[in-house]
């Protein structure tokens, strides 16, 4: 496992963040003790960034990780580094933003008890929130730091606009957005931005959901509380096509002796700006299979290479709260 500084203010982690958002329930059934075990399988591969939030779950995962570290939080807790985030809330039977003063409060306090830290080492943003003015929630993270119950402050999901908006009140140590093969639009302004800034970078999705796992195909099924499911990226003939790219990747990979998983996650930390990717599993075995692409290294041969099959690609976004399915 390769470890780094995340940005100029983060802490060091280890260049692959175990993410936990499948531990809330949003990407099929939990298996508790799969989810148990993952996390300590993440321990044992020198991971020791972990990043989950309030939305997944709305408390469900953040639980399953606190149960997971228990042993770290009671006894080695400077051992690792826990990423939250916070800013959604359910109304009803739908999840909105609301990054208002008293709901990230809220957010934290809840946050601090299903995991059962006193204190988080990075708080994000989930998603900016149009009706909160960015100056009042940058106010309220930087409180957060000055009470002692998160050492690092966040965004997540922010443009380079609102990035710079945030910082006219307080410095960001952090940024999450998306990025993978199949979406790349953050190269244009927000990297930039970040590397400027100096603020770190901890991308999720390098897998763009699975697609770049290796494991899908044209038949490939969700159960019906995976959000996957109902999204148009998975089903017809953008699927069909982006699988088509898959496969080429797949070829490239293998001549390297490696994953096409592991080439995907490894292709984004070969960008410069970026300093750690956030990779899902849902067994010890999916983590085993991914945690090594930190130590794997493109050449400028491979990239050019990818850059080649990835014009036949159909861009991948991702789902937005308000489309989440409930």
């Amino acid at each position: 496992m390769q470890y780094t500084q995340l940005g100029e203010r983060g802490p060091r982690v280890s260049a692959i963040a175990f993410g936990n958002w499948s531990a809330g329930g949003d990407w099929g059934t939990v298996d508790r003790k799969a989810a148990l075990a993952t996390a300590r399988e993440a321990l044992d591969l020198g991971i020791t960034f972990f990043d989950t939030a309030r939305a997944y779950g709305f408390g469900a995962a953040e639980e399953l990780l606190g149960e997971a570290l228990r042993i770290e939080f009671r006894s080695a807790r400077e051992s690792v580094v826990i990423a939250t985030k916070g800013g959604l809330r359910q109304d009803g039977t739908r999840t909105v933003r609301d990054s208002s003063p008293g709901a990230l409060r809220r957010d934290l306090e809840a946050s601090l008890r299903s995991l059962g830290t006193e204190y988080v080492d990075i708080y994000q943003v989930h998603w900016p929130d149009p009706a909160t003015p960015l100056a009042e929630t940058a106010e309220t993270l930087d409180d957060f730091v000055r009470e002692g119950k998160a050492r690092h402050i966040g965004v997540s999901n922010f443009d380079a606009r609102q990035m710079a908006a945030f910082q006219q009140i307080r410095p960001l140590d952090t940024l999450q957005p998306p990025y993978h093969l199949f979406r790349r639009d953050i190269e244009a302004s927000i990297l930039p931005y970040a590397s400027e800034h100096g603020i770190g970078v901890l991308v999720y999705g390098p897998l763009a959901h699975g697609l770049l796992s290796g494991r899908m195909n044209e038949t490939t099924a969700f159960e019906s509380s995976d959000w996957r499911s109902s999204s148009e990226l998975f089903r017809g003939e953008a699927f069909k096509m982006n699988l088509a790219v898959v496969r080429d990747l797949e070829e490239l990979a293998e001549r390297r002796g490696a994953t096409v998983a592991q080439l995907a996650i490894a292709w984004t930390l070969a960008n410069p700006a970026v300093d750690v990717a956030i990779v899902g599993a849902r067994s010890p075995e999916q983590l085993r299979q991914t945690a090594p692409a930190a130590d794997f290294r493109l050449s400028p041969d491979d990239m050019a290479k990818i850059e080649l099959i990835l014009r036949g690609e159909v861009a991948v976004g991702g789902p937005a709260p308000e489309l989440m399915k409930k």
